[in-house]
């Protein structure tokens, strides 16, 4: 069996809704993400400036090939708020090879409708 490029799950999170969706959105159409999972409702705690934060957010998991993740980086901060964006890539060291292969497929350009149905 051929070995299959690598990929990625990279996680960010952003404090609106409005935000996830349109970070998400604009990953899919570029092309740069197969799939984004939005995960409502997170209540992150953290030192920001000599302070300690808390804040409720949203969680981005973008399925990406890994050779992707500065293109997503950059697409993320293009549109994020934050100051300091988290942006982690967090790799996937085994992955059902169907599903892999469709993350790979999906950020190709082509003919890919006849799998979305």
């Amino acid at each position: 069996m051929t070995r299959l490029e690598d990929i990625t799950v990279v996680m960010t999170s952003v404090g609106t809704e409005q935000q996830a969706v349109e970070i998400s959105e604009e990953l899919i159409a570029r092309r740069l993400a197969t799939c984004v999972n939005i995960v409502p409702c997170l209540r992150s705690i953290y030192r920001w400036k000599g302070k300690i934060c808390e804040d409720t957010e949203y969680l981005l998991l973008i399925k990406t090939p890994e050779r992707l993740f500065e293109r997503v980086s950059k697409a993320i901060r293009e549109f994020h708020s934050y100051e300091l964006p988290e942006i982690l890539a967090l790799p996937v060291s085994t992955a059902e090879e169907s599903f892999h292969r469709w993350i790979l497929q999906m950020v190709e350009p082509g003919d890919d409708d006849v799998d979305d149905e």
